[in-house]
C-alpha cells in the first residue's frame, strides 16, 4: 500500500471528469488537481510550448509527495508524455494509450472518429496507437478548436444554439464518413457527449479520454499494490486564474461540489 496522493492536471477544467472518475473508481485516494485556467486552451499552442507548460503542470504537483501522476490533457497526452515519463521517476498515466485501446475494442466496422485539439490531432498520437491495436482500422480524425473555450464557459448542453451549429459543422464529414465509434480526444468533450451524440446518432460509441485513462491508472495502480489503505480520500484543487470562476464551473464537471480547498499558484515559477 502507498498513502501518498495522485496528483492529476489538465490546461483547465476538462481534467476533472478524469478526477471524477479516480474518485469513482478508488475513493480511498488523496488527489492534487492542478487546471492551468490562466493559459487554456493548450490545443493551440506549438509543440515546444505544450512541452515547457507541462514540465511547469508536473514540476508543480511534484511539489507535493505523490505516488503518480494523471496527465488528463488529451494535448499533453498526444505531444509531450515520452518527455515526462522519461524525466520523471514515477509513474505518469496519459490518455492517449487507453483511449485507443477502447476504440479499438468498441468499433465493430473498423471506422473510427477521433475529435481533439488542434495538437493533438496534428500529433497523430492516437492513430499510431490505434494503427498498433487494431491495424486494419480506419481513423478519421476532426480538429474542434472551439469545443475547449465553449465548454469552460459553460456552453455545452442540448438546445444550446451556438454550440449545436458549431457541433455540426465539425461532426459532419464524421458522421458521413460512417464512424460507429467516436473518441472524445480531449478531457473537456464529455461534457459535450449529448450534443455529441444528437449530431452523431444513436448508433455512434463514444469513447470518454478521462474515464478510459482513469481505468488504466487504477488498475495498474493497484496490479503495484500502490493503492491506499483508507476509506475516504480528500482533494485539493489549485488553478492558475480565479479560484471563484473555477469553483462555480467545476461542480458541473465533478458532478457535485467541490470536495475541497481551491487555490491559486503561480505557475510559471515552476
Amino acid at each position: 500500500m502507498d498513502q501518498r496522493a495522485i496528483g492529476v492536471f489538465d490546461s483547465g477544467m476538462g481534467g476533472l471528469t478524469a478526477l471524477r472518475e479516480l474518485r469513482r473508481l478508488l475513493s480511498g485516494e488523496d488527489l492534487v488537481y492542478f487546471g492551468d485556467t490562466g493559459r487554456v486552451p493548450y490545443g493551440g499552442r506549438g509543440r515546444e510550448t505544450i512541452l515547457r507548460y507541462a514540465r511547469q503542470d508536473v514540476a508543480f504537483l511534484r511539489s507535493f509527495d505523490l505516488k503518480a501522476v494523471v496527465v488528463a490533457c488529451g494535448t499533453v497526452s498526444a505531444n509531450a508524455l515520452a518527455e515526462l515519463t522519461a524525466e520523471n521517476p514515477l509513474p505518469l498515466f496519459g490518455v492517449v494509450a487507453p483511449a485507443a485501446r477502447a476504440a479499438a475494442e468498441a468499433t465493430r466496422n473498423g471506422r473510427i472518429g477521433l475529435i481533439g485539439t488542434a495538437a493533438s490531432i496534428r500529433s497523430g498520437a492516437y492513430e499510431r496507437e490505434i494503427g498498433a491495436i487494431a491495424p486494419a482500422a480506419e481513423v478519421f480524425a476532426k480538429a474542434c478548436p472551439l469545443f475547449v473555450p465553449l465548454v469552460e464557459n459553460g456552453r455545452f448542453r442540448v438546445g444550446d444554439r451556438v454550440v449545436e451549429l458549431v457541433a455540426e459543422e465539425y461532426l459532419s464529414s464524421l458522421r458521413e464518413a460512417g464512424v460507429d465509434t467516436l473518441v472524445l480526444g480531449c478531457t473537456h468533450y464529455p461534457l459535450l457527449a449529448e450534443v455529441v451524440a444528437k449530431t452523431m446518432g444513436p448508433e455512434v460509441a463514444l469513447i470518454d479520454t478521462g474515464a478510459a485513462c482513469a481505468a488504466a491508472a487504477a488498475g495498474t495502480l493497484a496490479e503495484r499494490g500502490l493503492l491506499a489503505d483508507r476509506v475516504r480520500g480528500g482533494s485539493r484543487y489549485f488553478v492558475s486564474d480565479s479560484t471563484e470562476d473555477f469553483a462555480r464551473l467545476a461542480s458541473v464537471f465533478l458532478g457535485g461540489g467541490v470536495d475541497g480547498d481551491v487555490e491559486r499558484v503561480e505557475i510559471e515559477k515552476y
